[in-house]
Parts: C-alpha cells; sequence; structure tokens
C-alpha cells in the first residue's frame, strides 16, 4: 500500500473479545507472533497495524477494536519492525483511558511496558515537553500548573473585580485566543469592540502574573 501523503482510512466492521465501553470482556492474549495476531484481529485490524507508509486514520465505532488495534500496532512496530519503543508514542484524552492503553500494552509484550514507551495523555505530553524544555520557556523545571479556579482568581485579581462571572467570561475568551495561538499584542490588535479590548487587556496581565509564579495553565501544555 502505497498512498503518498493521503491517510489510510480503514473502517473495522465489528468488535473482536467482546470490548465495549473500554472495558475488556475477556483478558487479552500474549502477542507472541504475527500467526497469534491474524487469530486475534480480522483483515481491515490486521491492514491498519501492518500499514507504514503513511498516516493511517481508522474509522471505526464504540466497541470495535481501535484500542486493540493501537496496542497491537505498538507491539509490531517494536517486535516486528525493530522501532525502538522510544520513538513511539500513543496519546489519549483521559488519564483513565492511559492507563487502560498501559495496562494492554504490557499484557501483550509479555507482562510490563517497554522502557522508553510514551503512553498519556495530550496534556501529560505537554508537561513533559515543558518540563524538558522549562529554560527556553523563561520557567523553571518545577512549575506550577493552574486549574480552571486558579485562572478565574487570577483573573479576577488582575481586573480588580471579584465578580467571578466576568472573570470567566474573560478568562473564556483568553483561553480561545491561546488555543488560537494569538498573543496578548495580537489579541489588542484583534479587538474590535470594548470588551475585546478590556479582554486583551487582562490577558497582557494575566500572561504576566502566571511567569512571576512560574506557572502554567492547562491551555499552555497543549497550544
Amino acid at each position: 500500500l502505497n498512498f503518498s501523503n493521503r491517510p489510510v482510512r480503514t473502517r473495522m466492521p465489528g468488535g473482536v473479545g467482546g470490548e465495549r465501553s473500554g472495558k475488556l470482556a475477556a483478558p487479552i492474549p500474549i502477542l507472541r507472533s504475527k500467526a497469534t495476531m491474524s487469530a486475534l484481529l480480522n483483515a481491515p485490524q490486521r491492514e491498519a497495524i501492518r500499514y507504514l507508509d503513511g498516516p493511517c486514520l481508522v474509522l471505526a465505532g464504540a466497541g470495535s477494536g481501535k484500542t486493540r488495534v493501537i496496542t497491537h500496532k505498538i507491539a509490531h512496530l517494536i517486535n516486528e519492525c525493530g522501532i525502538s519503543p522510544a520513538n513511539i508514542a500513543a496519546i489519549t484524552f483521559t488519564n483513565k483511558a492511559a492507563k487502560e492503553m498501559q495496562e494492554r500494552v504490557a499484557h501483550i509484550m509479555g507482562g510490563r511496558v517497554p522502557g522508553g514507551l510514551t503512553v498519556c495523555t495530550f496534556h501529560a505530553l505537554g508537561v513533559r515537553i515543558i518540563r524538558q524544555e522549562a529554560k527556553h520557556c523563561g520557567l523553571k523545571p518545577q512549575f506550577s500548573i493552574l486549574d480552571a479556579s486558579d485562572t478565574v482568581q487570577i483573573v479576577s485579581d488582575v481586573a480588580g473585580d471579584n465578580d467571578k462571572g466576568i472573570a470567566r467570561q474573560m478568562q473564556w475568551q483568553i483561553s480561545s485566543w491561546k488555543n488560537a495561538m494569538i498573543t496578548p499584542e495580537e489579541a489588542a490588535q484583534l479587538a474590535d469592540n470594548e470588551i475585546a479590548s478590556v479582554a486583551a487587556r487582562l490577558y497582557k496581565e494575566y500572561e504576566r502574573t502566571l511567569r512571576a509564579y512560574q506557572a502554567v495553565d492547562f491551555d499552555d501544555l497543549i497550544s
């Protein structure tokens, strides 16, 4: 298969081994060989696992074996393709999903997660990268991570207004700008009304406060 830069779309017709709602109905057999993999997976799943020539998009519904494909592909890359675990990353949305994926990989690989393999959430990966590159971000390696209530409080303090409703509104606008990779200076130029202008000024002070606290918010971890 050679689709150049076009992603491969693989549709999986059904679940394998009774997966439903992220729970395992039965133990996952350890992947010992190509023959074992063929017995465990259907044809579209095997195609997705073995494809290596570019991006591969798997379209499948709940309980159809998406996580199984990912974990078996990790094993395939390590065992059959000789790729170092340090060059493989599996990123998901929740800590629960990341933990389950780690457990599945460990089971398939004989009881342990290969050293150097990255299996985590988007935010956890962001934390790892920022800690490694902290000095380039003007931060100490042991920076603080602020949650939603912390950020609203900082916006409220910067604004000099105890109205939490207004602070949340301003924080939402700041978050939107950060996710769009818009700096405080750019936000000030884009502001087309008084509320946006106020939010842009607060944005600049908010960022200055975060750096003074040696802190980042959740938006910084992924943007």
